[in-house]
């Protein structure tokens, strides 16, 4: 009764902070009865308040701090005072420690773990105080496992699987009941997977073994090889839990998963193909937490941000998105949306498929068997009242065109385009066959974009660049006294790079672009045109996050052509 109170307490809250309507309250409530889950989860998955936000108003609620776990630097020493075991059973990670005052600082969901609180005080010792701060649900699980590392009992699985021994280690990390090995193997992978931050899982048969590799930071890593009799296990259950045809094996199928992750969905897009040694799975990661971000959190510089929010401010047009595939369009194009996305707009969405459900969008997917194409799609959205339309690939001329009237009827249209660069755009619309005078005045912006992986913090080497890079890196390097390059340590798992940043060539359009368009200007008149309004290439920003120290000459080498700038 007591904890009904509580949350009962903490839904009114919400609602009396104008955080919540009384109606997303009482959805809550009912979907409540149905699963036992606390509320601020419950409204948090629902999309009624964001993790961040719940944090806060409980904090505040108790008198306790809040804190961002993402701001926060790992130190191993805090680390030894607090057992790995006690940590993730009570729900706590220590994260700053005064040996002066004698004081530790952990952040934790359970404020009220009167217990748990006793327990660490008696292991510290009696001069210790702890000073509580209160973190996201989601974001603690993450962390205790980024700090303190995970153990994933693969190796327990495999060798139960051979010799038949119960693998007990494995059956604790995921619960109590005991189901068939090979179910834990594949859920163990996924889990790894996710925890490691990959886009990517690829399950590749050989002649004689099964490789499993993960794309981290867009680059392929192999993480386990297992011989060959591993392989019909794996496929056949993965194919059962993504409803696809197990008796199959011939043709290629597609499917999705789904996997609680730290109480917050992970969704998993499936691909087989059929090869000379058995059937190739990929799956996609789908991670929503991860994948849509703001646009403040994705380190544009100021005057990017500037173009992008005087394009966002344009209430009709077309904004177009080229890149290659796995450059961060649809991030990019979700981020967008976000800044716009309230009650006050309807946003409707046209993708193959639908990878992140968002609220307050009207989201489908294409579909070959109910014979829904772009074109159609467009046709039927524009009768459904949008104020925004996300069309997710212009690929032929049909949709082109459905597109382009969507924008000249008083719409927001947001699309991607395969062009290499934001200035190719114009050519691959006259190939797919739209006309200079309907693009000229409907086309409000191009952003070509590529990912670069960043230079790990920790052990990025500090170097003098040789003559010939200088040269690549054009004037503005002649004062810089050093370059970074990556090295290895244990934070990056030797591999000199953690995350990924955007680069962006973003081309506003305005009435003199438009003019050079409409008169079928050359490539070559619509670069000079546009370095004239302030335009970088791909290549100038790339450089500028090299002479910043954010990323290598070499990595920006292997995602933007930077061969035009030799000579």
């Amino acid at each position: 009764m007591a904890e009904q109170r509580k949350k009962l307490r903490l839904g009114e809250l919400l609602v009396q902070q104008g955080l919540i309507s009384t109606d997303q309250f009482a959805i809550a409530l009912a979907e409540q009865r149905n699963n036992n889950i606390p509320i601020g989860r419950l409204l948090v998955r629902l999309g009624f308040v964001t993790e961040n936000a719940l944090r806060d108003v409980m904090a505040r609620t108790v008198g306790q701090e809040s804190i961002d776990l993402s701001q926060v630097v790992a130190d191993p020493e805090e680390h030894k005072m607090v057992p790995q075991e006690f940590a993730r059973r009570n729900r706590l990670l220590p994260i700053a420690y005064n040996p002066v005052e004698h004081v530790l600082t952990i952040a934790t969901t359970e404020i009220f773990n009167v217990v748990a609180m006793d327990q660490l005080r008696a292991m510290l010792g009696p001069r210790a105080e702890i000073k509580i701060q209160l973190a996201a649900e989601a974001q603690l699980e993450n962390f205790i496992d980024q700090f303190y590392g995970y153990e994933l009992s693969v190796d327990g699985i495999l060798k139960e699987i051979e010799t038949g021994e119960i693998d007990y280690d494995s059956l604790q990390s995921g619960g109590d009941q005991y189901t068939q090995p090979m179910v834990r193997l594949v859920n163990a992978l996924l889990v790894d997977a996710v925890k490691r931050g990959a886009s990517d899982i690829h399950f590749e048969p050989e002649y004689a073994f099964l490789r499993i590799r993960y794309r981290i930071d867009g680059v392929l890593e192999t993480v386990r090889s297992l011989h060959k009799t591993y392989m019909p296990g794996i496929t056949v259950r993965v194919k059962v839990v993504s409803d696809m045809n197990i008796a199959e094996t011939r043709s290629p199928q597609d499917g999705r998963l789904s996997l609680t992750l730290n109480g917050r969905p992970v969704d998993f897009r499936v691909s087989t193909q059929p090869t000379i040694y058995g059937e190739n799975i990929v799956l996609r990661v789908l991670d929503r937490e991860k994948s849509i971000i703001s646009l403040d959190r994705m380190n544009l510089s100021p005057s990017t941000m500037a173009k992008l929010n005087l394009i966002l401010a344009r209430p009709e047009g077309i904004l177009i998105v080229t890149g290659p595939t796995g450059s961060g369009k649809t991030t990019t194009l979700y981020s967008l949306l976000s800044q716009v996305n309230d009650e006050t707009v309807n946003i409707m969405t046209l993708e193959d498929p639908v990878e992140y459900p968002l609220t307050l969008m009207r989201q489908t997917s294409v579909n070959e068997m109910a014979r829904m194409d772009f074109a159609n799609g467009i046709r039927s959205i524009l009768r459904q009242d949008p104020d925004i339309i996300l069309v997710g690939e212009v690929r032929d001329k049909e949709t082109a065109e459905m597109a382009f009237r969507a924008a000249m009827t008083g719409h927001q249209v947001f699309t991607t385009l395969h062009t290499n660069s934001a200035l190719g755009a114009f050519p691959r619309l006259l190939d797919i066959g739209i006309l200079p005078d309907i693009m000229a005045g409907n086309i409000i912006g191009i952003i070509a974009q590529r990912l670069v992986r960043l230079l790990c913090p920790q052990c990025k080497q500090e170097y003098a660049p040789p003559p010939e890079e200088r040269a690549l890196l054009g004037p503005g390097a002649q004062t810089v006294s050093y370059l970074y390059r990556p090295a290895g340590c244990k934070h990056c798992d030797n591999k000199g790079y953690k995350g990924r940043a955007a680069i962006m060539e973003l081309l506003v359009m305005d009435s003199d672009m438009d003019e050079l368009v409409a008169r079928r200007a050359t490539v070559k008149e619509l670069r000079a045109a546009a370095i004239t309004k302030g335009f970088r290439t791909l290549a100038e920003e790339g450089l500028q996050r090299v002479i910043e120290g954010a990323t290598s000459l070499a990595e920006v080498s292997r995602t933007v052509d930077l061969t035009g700038r030799i000579g």
